[in-house]
């Protein structure tokens, strides 16, 4: 399957990404403010910061991810990332067909264990968040994934969540902030970073 052999790189990469990029800050209070990035929306708690492409780029993650978000924080030495990666299609497939492939994708991973699911709803679509441990990277910690994917036109969109296994209840809910504010859908005014 194609997805498996796209998916298990680019989270070796991620994990490789979380512990090297960032710097430790403990700001105090974490507020949501709304950004437009070019063809996302998200909502970023004070303390994340967006990684447009060109720094991707220069950083050597593939080209499918196209953003990506970083916690100021430090968690166990780590910082937490969530990045959005984009694949064409060549076929319509819907949301949850999309999302239902993608989470099969992930559960030929080293350590694959599956710890929760939980639900968002981008653009109106409610979709699972699929949270599982796995070890993409031999010889490297098993890390915490929060994954959700979805079909926007010709284009499917996994945004993934990458921290160590434990983390706050505060972080979580960050997180799960960020991915139940993405959006596809261009607001009519926009604040832009």
């Amino acid at each position: 399957m194609r997805a498996v052999r796209r998916f298990s790189p680019l989270l070796l990469l991620l994990s490789l990404f979380l512990v090297s990029c960032g710097s430790s800050s403990s700001t105090g209070t974490t507020q949501c403010q709304t950004y437009w990035f070019d063809q996302i929306g998200a909502c970023l708690p004070g303390t994340w910061k967006l990684l447009d492409r060109t720094e991707l780029a220069q950083r050597g993650v593939p080209e499918d991810v196209i953003i990506a978000f970083q916690s100021d924080e430090s968690v166990s030495g780590q910082f937490p990332t969530i990045s959005v990666t984009r694949e064409p299609l060549s076929t319509v497939v819907t949301p949850a067909d999309y999302s239902d492939a993608t989470i099969r994708s992930v559960t030929v991973l080293p350590s694959y264990k599956l710890i929760d699911q939980k639900k968002v709803t981008i653009d109106g679509v409610s979709l699972p968040v699929h949270v599982f441990f796995a070890q993409p990277v031999s010889g490297e910690p098993q890390r915490r994934f929060l994954q959700v994917s979805t079909v926007v036109g010709q284009n499917g969109f996994t945004i993934t969540a990458l921290t160590p296994l434990t983390v706050s209840s505060t972080l979580e809910s960050e997180i799960l902030t960020i991915l139940g504010s993405i959006t596809f859908k261009a607001p009519e005014t926009t604040t832009t970073k």
